[in-house]
Order: C-alpha cells, then structure tokens, then sequence
C-alpha cells in the first residue's frame, strides 16, 4: 500500500503539471486572441461593445437557424407540416414587427442598456419554456413571447452604434456586429441542428443558456451619452458613461469658450457624418420641406412614423431590405431541407454546407462594410447605397447554377460567393441609415423600419413552406428569387435620393446645435441648408 500511495504521489504531481500546463496553454491562446481581436477592433473598449452587440444579433439569427434546421425533428415530433414549420417563424417576425416601433421610442428615450439587458435575459427563460411545450399550439404561443422580447435588440444596437463609434467606420464597425449575427445562424444550422438531430427540446435548452450569460455582462456596460460624446476612439480602454461624458463635453466646451445656455451636442445629436460633411463640401442643399426645425424627441409618434417614411432613400432601404430579407428568412428556415433533397446529402452535411456558405457571408460583411466605408472616403457620396445594390443584382445571378445542379461540389463555390455578396449588403446600408435621419430619431427610425420589412419577412415561411408542400423547395426557392433581384433594382432609385437625404439630416442636426429649434414643435420648412 505504501508503494502504491508513493507511486500514486508519483503520478499526482504529473498530472498536475500537465493539466496547469493544458490550463496554461489556453489562457495563453485565450489571451493572443483577445490582443488580436483589440488590434483588429481598435481597442477593449470596441472590442467589449462590438462583441457583446454581435451576440445580441446572433441568438436572435441562431435561433431562427435552429427551428430551420429543426424542421424534419419538429415536423415528427409535433406531427406537423412545413406551412407549419414556417408558422412558428412567421408568428415570431410578425410579433417582432408590432414591438419594434414601442422599443423604437425606448430607443430615443430610456435606458438603452437596461432595456436590451432585459430583454436578452427574457429570451432565455422564453426559450427554455420552448423546450417544455407539449404541443404545437404551446409552442406557438412560446414563439409569440420570444417575438416580443427580441424586437428590443434592433433598435437599441442601431442607437447605441450611432452614439459610440465615429461616423467614417459606421460600416466596417457594423460589418463586425453583423458577422456575429450570421455566425449565430451557423451556430442555429450546425451545433444545435446536429443537436436537434437527437432532441429538438435539447436544441433550444442549449440555445437558451448563453442568454442569460450575456444579459449579465450587457447589464454592466455604462449608458452612453446621446450624440457622440461617449464615441469610442481606437485605443479607448472603457466606455464613458451619460453623465461623465456629458460633464467632459461641458468641460471642454467652457474651455473652448462656448456660450453657455446654447443646446449641447449631447442634447442634439453631435456633429455631421462624413458623408454629411462631403454633401456640404459638394454644396448639396437640403430638402427644405424636412428639415426639422423642433425636438425630435418631442414629436408624437404618428408624426415621427411620417417623417420617417418622407425620406425617400430611407423608404427604398426599407423597400429593398424586406425584399432582401423574406428571400433570407426563408433560406434560413428552409436550407438545410433544400440542401438534403437537392444534393442528396445527410443532414450534418447539409448543415456543414451551410456553414460553408455561412464563412463566405461572413467574409462578406466583413469587406462590404469596409468598402462602402472606402468609397465615402474617397469622395463616392453614395458609395454605401453602391456596394449593396450590385451585390443584390450579383446574389441573384450566382444562385441560379446552384439551382440548377444536383452536384454538391459544383453548387459550393456558387454557393460561396452568393452567400458573399448576400451579406456584403446589410452594413454600408445599416451605416447609410444612420446619414439620413436626425441621430434622435435613430431608435425610432429603426423601428418602423423593422416593422415594416419584419412585416413582410413574416410571409417569407409561410410562402416557402406552403408553396413547397405543391411544387418543392427547388422550384420555391427559383420563383423566390424574383424579389430578392428587386431589391438590387430598387437600390438603384437610391443613388439619386441619397445625397439630398443625407444633407437634409446634417441640416436638421444642425439646427438643434445652434438652438434655433423651440422645444415640442413639429417638422416643417427651415429654408435651404447652410
């Protein structure tokens, strides 16, 4: 026995060393990772924003994936069909597009933070009631309440990019968060879908647990400061908080020798955008019948829906995403079924080709963020309005051979670079976004533009799935295809509107410095921008 603890003693310390040596080679990745991520983000601070916002989107998309990749799982165990399947997407989008505009408001007018940290947190319990449902009636109602939760998430990180990072990088910063929103969905596709290929209940078990995790550490990020005086320069290693940002810009300000009593950056919205500084440098005049001379954060909320909806580059955004997005949604909720019976693979290859065409897309907001940055920089005006409407007119193109071939390895690369150009779209129109409305109309804005284009994304399932149960996924996904070209083509109307837009927001943010707007007026005629 005594040789035997010696000999034990012996190989203790061994295997300690070996796992310190294990734990010690993980923190030490852990940690390259995280330099490399602060280099490429520009800093812990951006780095800490940027990532807790990118999961935000990405439970939201894995959780859409998972009911796609759920669908065969889903169709047994519940004894349903695909116009079924498609049900529970569509009553969540539905659901997402009547909470948005409300969440809009507490966009422009509450604790961002707090209202995004709570409701990720009600996803998880929402979710993990999903896994508890003994029918398709339980789990439908569970899908309303999950719509209801996550209609928070959209206008909040639109708000809350616009006032913490500068306007010239609005692109590429979003091309980061939304790369985390499609690597949710590969998560939905792969992980829990090989899951769901066990236990469709465990699939969302899994999905709801990092919910709650990321509820915490949005909960300890400070509230920002309205108007860019929290903005995050590279190298910045914390986020200034709303009142100590604001006691800084005041600071400065007195140093500076403003004239005190005068409506402050915070209060107003900052300064212009650097595609409103090229349209003033162009001398490109405001269009005099928008440009809001009162409070934005006065206006009623039938009045903010109609202005919102005036701006005619904002109205073919808008046009142009829910077009974009019912052909994503269903590829979303459909793919992994069209990939089985169009290739004629199992499902954790269809799911493993998803994710395939899922590194392509991320490679793709990565770059069209950047380029549409790129193209503003070098003096294209509408360079952000450019990039998506060619890579909407190249995604159409590129999926018809995948379409058309039953060949696994000859639709990949098709596959590949349609998913490429698909994401490239979605950030240099998220930052265009930001150049032509009033920064405090941003969460409002963003709002009925997600009720509107959810509105019809929620139509995308039930089409797909019903017109597929009478002529199948392959033809389904062909005639889909129509629309997703119409929203390049729409875009195209945009290069022409964008410029008069965008001056007319610096415009309306520009009166609000200079105090000419009286307090709970509405919009009306201020007379040719300056």
């Amino acid at each position: 026995m005594g040789a035997g603890a010696s000999a034990g003693a012996t190989r203790d310390p061994r295997r300690q060393r070996s796992g310190s040596g294990a734990a010690g080679w993980a923190r030490r990745r852990a940690g390259a990772t995280g330099q490399a991520l602060e280099r490429l983000f520009g800093g812990p601070a951006r780095t800490r924003v940027i990532l807790l916002f990118g999961a935000v989107l990405a439970l939201n998309s894995a959780d859409t994936a998972t009911v796609g990749a759920s669908a065969t799982q889903l169709r047994q165990g519940l004894h349903i069909s695909n116009a079924d399947v498609g049900l529970l997407v569509a009553v969540t989008a539905v659901v997402v597009a009547i909470f948005s505009i409300p969440f809009g408001v507490l966009a422009d007018r509450a604790h961002r933070i707090g209202v995004l940290s709570t409701t990720v947190a009600l996803w998880g319990v929402v979710m993990l009631v999903s896994a508890s449902v003994s029918s398709f009636d339980q789990l439908l109602l569970a899908r309303v309440a999950l719509g209801a939760t996550t209609a928070a998430s959209g206008p909040a990180v639109a708000s809350l990019v616009g006032d913490l990072f500068p306007a010239d990088e609005r692109g590429k910063i979003y091309g980061y968060i939304l790369a985390g929103e499609l690597l949710g969905a590969g998560v939905g596709f792969v992980v829990t879908g090989d899951v769901a290929s066990l236990s469709w209940r465990a699939a969302f078990v899994i999905l709801a647990l990092p919910t709650f995790v990321l509820a915490v550490a949005l909960s300890r990020l400070p509230e920002p400061a309205r108007g860019g005086a929290s903005r995050l320069a590279p190298g910045a290693r914390r986020v200034l908080g709303r009142r100590e940002a604001q006691a800084r810009r005041r600071a400065e300000g007195v140093r500076a020798g403003e004239t005190l009593g005068r409506a402050t950056p915070e209060d107003t919205g900052g300064g212009p955008t650097d595609a409103q500084e090229l349209a003033r440098q162009r001398g490109i005049t405001a269009d005099p019948r928008l440009v809001l001379r009162s409070d934005p954060r006065r206006m009623g909320l039938w009045r903010t829906v109609r202005y919102v909806l005036a701006v005619r580059t904002n109205l073919v955004i808008i046009a142009s995403g829910a077009c974009g997005y019912f052909f994503l949604t269903g590829v979303e909720t459909f793919g992994v079924e069209f990939a089985k019976g169009q290739y004629h693979v199992a499902q954790i290859v269809a799911n493993l080709l998803l994710l395939v065409v899922g590194g392509g897309a991320v490679l793709g907001v990565l770059v069209g963020g950047r380029l549409g940055d790129e193209l503003v920089h070098r003096g294209r005006l509408s360079g952000r309005i450019l990039v998506p409407a060619v890579a909407a007119i190249a995604t159409t193109v590129l999926f018809i051979p995948a379409l058309i071939t039953h060949g696994i390895f000859t639709a990949l690369p098709y596959l590949t670079v349609a998913g490429f150009a698909l994401a490239a779209q979605n950030p240099p129109l998220d930052a265009a976004r930001l150049d032509i409305m009033p920064p405090l109309l941003w969460g409002r804005a963003e709002g009925v533009r997600s009720f509107l284009r959810t509105g019809v994304q929620a139509l995308a399932p039930l089409a797909f799935g019903g017109l597929s149960d009478l002529v199948g996924l392959r033809v389904t996904f062909g005639i889909m295809l129509v629309p997703f070209l119409g929203s390049g083509v729409i875009l195209l109307r945009a290069l022409r509107t964008y410029p008069t837009d965008v001056a007319t927001a610096a415009a309306s943010a520009a009166a609000g410095r200079n105090g000419l707007a009286p307090v709970g007026g509405a919009p009306g005629p201020a007379g040719p921008a300056r």
